[in-house]
């Protein structure tokens, strides 16, 4: 077969007339594929190849001028390490933030020893001869608190000690005790954070001043604040003593003691086995009763003159039952609020301000 130029129409041979068919399509339909098809797209699209940069950066000798920098030509920036602002001295490198914390690990909790254990109270004393050393000396003791189960000879013989000393005995469970303290040996003793004095003897501070008696009785106050607020207003009313029963009330625990702020040194508190019979005591001395109690007269109407002893009950129950019925009578502070009824403290505040406004 024989090949000709479509121009001079001169005979090729077929490798020739192949180089030319190629450079032809090459040049005609070449264009629509790989690099030659992204140019013409780009092209379209009015898009302006960037100029390249010669080698060496702004500073090529093709493209620097008075060796200054171009930002629009160059690619790096011409200040030195030396430069560049250095991290002032002492602070270091920021650490990359985490998106979560970092895991902790897991270390055995540390071992409490019994020196270190929190809220021990100050007046516990455990052990069976410190507690049979206690009551032999006659030290004051709030109770004693006893393990189920059962007791040796020495246990029993505490037990008994603390019974002829009219000292209350609870019996709770191990657990309760193990909570408080380990050396426990079976059973725990409180001791009073202060010593208690007997009726007599705010009897005869009344005498010696030369004033009649007035008196503070307590039936059932269980809040250790509101016994020591109750004993620093008695101090500031010039109140001769307060009566608080054996059981089921607070004692003079150090909270107690604490909450008085100090007046339990300027006034003496008395602790009672039967409140009844001490009542039935100071009526065979001539001193009136007066019993706190929602039912009964208004205070503002009440002649407090004379010796005088004032009851206030619980801060739940109020006055027990017995005890109401042995008073004199019965005195009660108007209510016009939402609430019916006042802290045992306040209330006993504004009664024995009342008294000393008669005195």
């Amino acid at each position: 077969m024989a090949y000709y130029d479509s121009m001079s129409r001169r005979p090729m041979s077929r490798q020739d007339h192949l180089k030319k068919d190629a450079k032809e399509w090459k040049r005609d339909e070449g264009a629509d594929y790989g690099r030659g098809k992204k140019a013409a797209s780009a092209k379209e699209e009015g898009y302006k190849p960037r100029k390249s940069v010669p080698r060496g950066g702004a500073y090529g000798a093709k493209a620097a001028k008075d060796d200054r920098f171009d930002p629009t030509n160059s690619r790096r920036s011409d200040r030195k390490f030396s430069d560049r602002p250095s991290r002032p001295e002492g602070r270091p490198a920021p650490k990359p933030q985490r998106d979560f914390p970092r895991p902790q690990p897991q270390r055995p909790p540390k071992p409490v020893f019994e020196d270190e254990r929190p809220g021990e109270p100050e007046n516990l004393l455990s052990g069976r001869n410190p507690i049979r050393e206690a009551i032999r000396s006659g030290r004051d003791i709030e109770k004693l608190l006893v393990a189920k189960g059962d007791l040796s000879a020495t246990a029993r013989e505490i037990v008994m000690m603390a019974k002829e000393a009219h000292i209350p005995v609870q019996v709770v469970e191990r657990s309760r005790l193990d909570d408080i303290t380990r050396n426990h040996q079976g059973m725990l003793a409180f001791a009073s954070a202060y010593r208690y004095y007997d009726v007599e003897d705010m009897l005869r501070d009344a005498e010696e001043k030369g004033e009649k008696p007035f008196l503070i009785i307590l039936d059932g106050v269980t809040d250790p604040q509101n016994l020591g607020a109750i004993i620093r207003t008695a101090a500031c009313v010039g109140a001769h003593g307060v009566i608080v029963p054996q059981r089921r009330a607070v004692g003079l625990t150090p909270s107690a003691v604490k909450a008085s702020a100090g007046a339990i040194e300027k006034i003496k508190v008395a602790r009672v086995t039967n409140l009844a019979r001490t009542i039935d005591q100071l009526k065979a001395q001539g001193i009136w009763l007066f019993a706190a109690d929602m039912k009964g007269e208004d205070f503002r109407k009440v002649d407090f003159s004379g010796a005088v002893a004032l009851v206030i009950g619980s801060e739940g129950d109020g006055i027990s039952r017995l005890t109401l019925e042995k008073c004199d009578h019965t005195v009660s502070l108007p209510m016009t609020g939402a609430v019916d009824s006042l802290n045992a403290s306040v209330a006993a505040g504004i009664l024995m301000y009342a008294v000393q406004g008669t005195r």
